[in-house]
């Protein structure tokens, strides 16, 4: 028993040196923020963190962004700060940071001229919120992932659009709007596809319906209703399956569900049904750069 704990008490006396080096490591991080930055003004600090945040260096931004926050907590540098932090909390990945950021801005200063850009901020977060690094690589199709982001985008975007409707921002948040509806109700079809393939065409109705009530006039109403056609068929069901067929031949005469679709080779996985949501996001944004939001 000795020998065994003789043997292995470097490796545990090595550990705990690594532990320890981290952890000092770790509480040393905003003391030496804090001294780097001691006797520093608000706009020695402002600008030394905008020119980092520019620079790319977003972790440094938001511990400067902070910290001229937490030292003068009034006036416009203050704000500029959580606009900001907010921001560069986004491009970090730091979405959950950004979004609080967001809300103290809107909740701080609600009448703000510039409080409009921290709902279309918001917007935007949610927007890409589960992309992360892949999402700049691939561009993620947003049907596929949990509708929750999608509907906190549309919210924040409809916020802004219902109250400011004079806003510079106002018209990417409209696309954007435009967007997401689409996307949400491919959602609901992708889901009652899913089902329908699983034989449980129940559910298959049930979420082709939600798509059709949830989310009228979209492009995804097409394969809704065709899916309601099929799933009544295999109920056993003529006289609804007829009603989705008719109301699919008056609504899209042209549809390619109503002469049936071949199915795509299984070897072909890279091959995505086109995906039309009508519309996309302008990024029309003012003449001046975004940072130059208080001018």
């Amino acid at each position: 028993m000795n020998c065994q704990f003789d043997r292995f008490s470097p490796w545990r006396a090595l550990l705990a040196v690594v532990v320890l080096t981290v952890g000092l490591a770790g509480c040393g991080l905003f003391p030496e923020v804090k001294q780097e930055t001691s006797g520093w003004s608000a706009d020695r600090l402002y600008q030394t963190a905008h020119e980092a945040m520019l620079q790319g260096n977003y972790t440094r931004a938001t511990k400067l962004f902070d910290e001229l926050e937490a030292r003068f907590p009034y006036g416009r540098y203050a704000q500029q700060a959580i606009l900001e932090s907010a921001f560069a909390n986004w491009r970090a990945n730091e979405t959950a940071a950004a979004i609080a950021a967001a809300d103290r801005f809107i909740r701080t200063y609600p009448n703000h001229p510039n409080v409009d850009y921290a709902y279309y901020l918001k917007g935007l977060v949610y927007f890409r919120e589960d992309q992360g690094i892949i999402g700049y690589v691939y561009e993620l199709d947003l049907a596929e992932r949990d509708p929750k982001e999608m509907r906190n985008s549309f919210a924040a975007f409809k916020e802004l659009t219902s109250r400011f409707p004079d806003s510079q921002y106002y018209q990417d948040s409209i696309a954007r709007m435009r967007y997401l509806n689409n996307a949400m109700a491919t959602y609901e079809v992708n889901v009652a596809t899913y089902y329908y393939n699983r034989g449980a065409y129940v559910a298959a109705v049930n979420r082709a319906q939600a798509s059709l009530i949830g989310f009228p006039q979209t492009p995804a109403n097409e394969r809704a209703l065709g899916l309601m056609r099929s799933s009544y068929a295999k109920l056993g069901l003529a006289q609804l399956s007829e009603d989705s067929q008719q109301i699919l031949a008056k609504t899209y005469p042209d549809s390619r569900y109503i002469a049936g679709i071949p199915r795509t080779p299984w070897w072909k996985f890279w091959t995505r049904e086109e995906n039309s949501y009508g519309v996309e996001a302008t990024d029309q944004m003012a003449a001046k750069p975004w940072w130059a939001f208080w001018e």
